[in-house]
């Protein structure tokens, strides 16, 4: 295991950020559960105010079961065009104090202060200002994690939500990770953490007890990644400007779909959603992902990977419906369909690749 650079990392993460901004815009909201996405019968929650949590309604949740738990909760229809704009607004104040920052989505970032623009020796003042900029210039909360490295960061900035701020030294963070449980680890899902408590790993402590070896031979190569972890070690840099894995759509619809020529129509704005964000930004895929959600909430997933990448919007239709059709007729309802688009990357640096194999 090689020697861990001690760096200064933050992690910021916005409080309950769709909802936040819907409460910001609409004072009648404020103090209300409130849900974006969905509707009060389909869809799922895209995210939950901290009034709707306290009944344990989060993202992700089924709508229906969201007013089961919350009966007066609304919901908000969501306006992307809003987030992201507010999320430049954030990242602009990022990069006021540095340019290694790192996107996990609109609403949280990694950024490595160990140099910054401003010259200041604290990350948590860093930290600091930074929160206090994104409220006066926004209007909105954010919670902050402050670490010697990413995972601990991430760990941090849960704390002490909402509108808080965590710091975990590096004479902490070995202690820190050895309480942990294992299912809270950033990065450990459900079906691993499973796997670990299955064998008696249910803490970060749990987890150092077990050698390098065993870790690799119960879980590959992630096993020393988690001995790393459990030593609050992690080497990964903060990595700007990452290139984008996949671009993906979804719809879920008022109606249940049950003919394919009602799934096909249905098909079609979703392609044209992602090849326009394909070729606002320039990339390409050779992977399409059909996703198939049944009224009874059973999901399934179908995919093909070309040998050359999606050259066009007909292509990715093509292969899309190529996927659809096996499934027809359907063993339920369908209540939700989604495309997505992976293995992107930069059109340029594609194409000169597949010249090269070519020759």
């Amino acid at each position: 295991m090689s020697e861990a650079p001690i760096r200064k990392i933050i992690h910021v993460d916005m409080d309950a950020f769709y909802a936040s901004v819907e409460q910001r815009d609409d004072p009648a909201l404020r103090g209300l559960p409130v849900a974006v996405g969905g509707s009060r019968e389909r869809g799922v929650v895209a995210a939950a105010s901290y009034e709707a949590r306290v009944f344990g309604v989060h993202s992700a949740m089924p709508s229906v079961t969201a007013k089961r738990k919350c009966p007066d909760l609304v919901f908000v229809k969501p306006r992307f065009d809003v987030y992201r704009a507010i999320s430049r607004q954030i990242r602009a104040i990022f990069a006021e104090h540095t340019a290694l920052i790192e996107p996990l989505s609109l609403d949280e970032a990694y950024l490595d202060v160990t140099e910054n623009h401003q010259g200041i020796a604290s990350a948590t003042e860093i930290a600091e200002r930074i929160r206090a900029c994104i409220k006066a210039e926004t209007g909105l909360t954010a919670s902050a994690g402050v670490s010697y490295n990413k995972f601990l960061a991430k760990m941090a900035s849960g704390q002490r939500k909402p509108d808080g701020i965590f710091v975990i030294t590096p004479r902490m963070g070995p202690a820190f990770v050895e309480a942990l449980p294992v299912r809270k680890f950033h990065g450990v899902g459900p079906a691993t953490a499973a796997r670990m408590e299955a064998i008696g790993i249910h803490t970060g402590a749990d987890l150092k007890s077990h050698s390098a070896d065993a870790l690799r031979a119960c879980f590959g190569k992630s096993g020393p990644y988690y001995f790393a972890l459990a030593r609050g070690i992690d080497t990964r840099a903060v990595q700007p400007d990452q290139v984008r894995k996949s671009a993906g759509a979804e719809n879920t619809f008022a109606v249940d779909l049950t003919t394919i020529e009602q799934a096909s129509a249905a098909l079609a704005p979703l392609v044209e959603k992602v090849w326009r964000f394909c070729t606002q930004g320039g990339i390409h895929g050779r992977t399409v992902t059909l996703k198939v959600k049944y009224a009874d909430f059973r999901q399934i997933t179908r995919s093909r990977t070309a040998i050359a990448p999606i050259a066009t919007e007909a292509a990715l239709g093509e292969t899309a419906l190529a996927l659809l059709a096996p499934i027809f007729p359907p063993r339920k309802p369908i209540r939700l369909l989604g495309v997505s688009l992976s293995g992107l990357g930069d059109g340029a640096a594609e194409a000169a690749a597949q010249l090269t194999l070519g020759v």
